[in-house]
């Protein structure tokens, strides 16, 4: 979801704003065709019957317009399932914000961005200044391609099963030796994913099975208020996302009256693998997912930030990353971008409690038909018996952190916010980390505890 100042843009300039710029995501006004008999997978085809009109959506919030209004529209939104005989993308214009401003909530499947070459629609829209110049009209219009008839389908994918598996042995053929070392260094990491991630998932307040309705709201912090806390503790900025997540999944499991006591909940940590590309290879979106111990019984921030540390260094050196894209690879996922990849990964596997992202996003401020983007809140969907999911996305010097909660099973989602807030305040304090006083002015935290147990580099 994104935020907006100033006026909102009329609901055909918007639509016109959009039409301009979709050739440039052609996977957009494509749908899914089933082959018959379920001998092969969906395809992707041009939708004869495409209408932006559908996809573009306008609502408006009653007076006084609030945040929790807005939230309480996105979490309906999300919840709704997208109709898959139509291209998988919705995009919501939202007016009537209290402060005047506007917001647009977007929906896509995770298929739709499938590959480096392939974006999110809303990454199009935006531009780097207010007032850009005119985009480069397309080539030629737009026009259908004839859909593919069953038997086409079918042929296709009975091709598609022949040859798969003939490409296989000409690659094996052509570097044998090369093959043999990639062959045994996935083996390796896998075995090392198998040790660290692909057990089932202890049981948890937060393993439950979902319903269908869902609840949605974020939390804002500094980008510099982590990332000072990593230059004091050591580590990564994601690192410090982790720790302020376990501390606050902590004290909201206390605040139910749970005893976290010796309490770890498995995340999965979707993570950007580097791979060198072979000549003539074209390097797609290499990414994996790590599963991460999350200590929420250490009430204590820089201790939990320490082991939390001191085990991502642990994956890392074990290959657990490398392990991760290796098994996406084996059960012949194409490499989606990074939430969808962690949503791939845990609708088809029962190892974690919760997913939770943490994607760079720009630093300089863009802007939608001359109006500035003020905030950017990601979301992750939910899957299997996961009741929370939290997505992260940094964007013009802010984090912005979006929790989506299932409706029944965390009914109190704001109290957790609340307590994230607390979390990333308790991390800098113990960190000694400056902290903004209101009206611009900066105070500075009290010293540091020790942790308890344990060293913190």
């Amino acid at each position: 979801m994104t935020v907006f100042e100033g006026p909102a843009p009329r609901y055909d300039e918007l639509r016109v704003h959009i039409e301009q710029r979709l050739h440039l995501v052609p996977r957009f006004r494509q749908r899914l065709a089933e082959v018959p008999l379920q001998q092969g997978r969906p395809v992707w085809v041009d939708d004869p019957h495409f209408n932006l009109r559908y996809h573009l959506r306008h609502a408006g919030l009653p007076a006084p317009g609030s945040e929790e209004q807005l939230k309480r529209l996105a979490g309906r939104l999300f919840a709704q399932r997208l109709d898959r005989t139509k291209p998988l993308w919705e995009l919501c214009l939202v007016d009537g914000l209290r402060d005047g401003g506007f917001a647009l909530i977007a929906k896509s499947h995770h298929a739709l961005v499938d590959g480096i070459e392939a974006v999110d629609i809303t990454t199009v829209l935006f531009d780097g200044e207010p007032a850009p110049p005119t985009p480069a009209p397309p080539l030629q219009r737009w026009t259908p391609r004839p859909l593919p008839s069953s038997a086409q389908l079918l042929s296709d994918a009975l091709v598609e099963r022949v040859t798969r598996p003939v490409e296989l042995v000409r690659a094996v053929a052509r570097a044998p030796h090369q093959a043999l070392e990639t062959t045994r260094d996935a083996l390796r990491a896998v075995g090392a994913l198998t040790f660290a991630g692909l057990g089932p998932a202890p049981p948890a307040p937060l393993s439950i099975k979902v319903g269908p309705h869902r609840r949605y709201t974020w939390v804002d912090a500094e980008l510099v208020e982590l990332q000072r806390v990593k230059d004091a503790l050591g580590g990564t900025v994601n690192d410090a996302v982790l720790a302020v997540v376990a501390g606050a999944l902590g004290r909201f499991l206390r605040h139910r009256g749970i005893d976290t006591g010796e309490l770890a909940l498995k995340a999965l940590v979707p993570v950007s693998v580097a791979r060198r590309a072979e000549p003539g290879e074209a390097l797609g979106n290499e990414i994996a997912a790590t599963w991460v111990s999350l200590p929420v019984g250490i009430e204590d921030p820089v201790r939990q930030h320490a082991v939390i540390r001191d085990a991502t260094t642990d994956l890392h050196d074990a290959g657990q990353a490398v392990g991760a894209r290796a098994q996406t690879e084996l059960a012949g996922f194409a490499p989606p971008t990074i939430m969808s990849q962690a949503a791939r990964l845990q609708q088809r596997q029962r190892t974690s409690q919760l997913v939770v992202t943490n994607v760079p996003g720009p630093q300089q401020p863009l802007y939608l038909l001359g109006r500035r983007l003020r905030a950017l809140y990601p979301v992750v969907p939910l899957a299997g018996r996961q009741a929370l999911g939290i997505a992260v996305t940094s964007y013009d010097g802010r984090l912005g952190f979006g929790l989506l909660g299932d409706y029944d099973a965390i009914a109190d989602l704001d109290v957790l916010a609340g307590q994230l807030r607390a979390s990333i305040d308790a991390l800098g304090e113990g960190a000694s980390v400056p902290r903004r006083a209101a009206r611009g002015r900066r105070s500075t935290r009290s010293a540091p505890r020790p942790p308890t147990t344990g060293s913190v580099r």
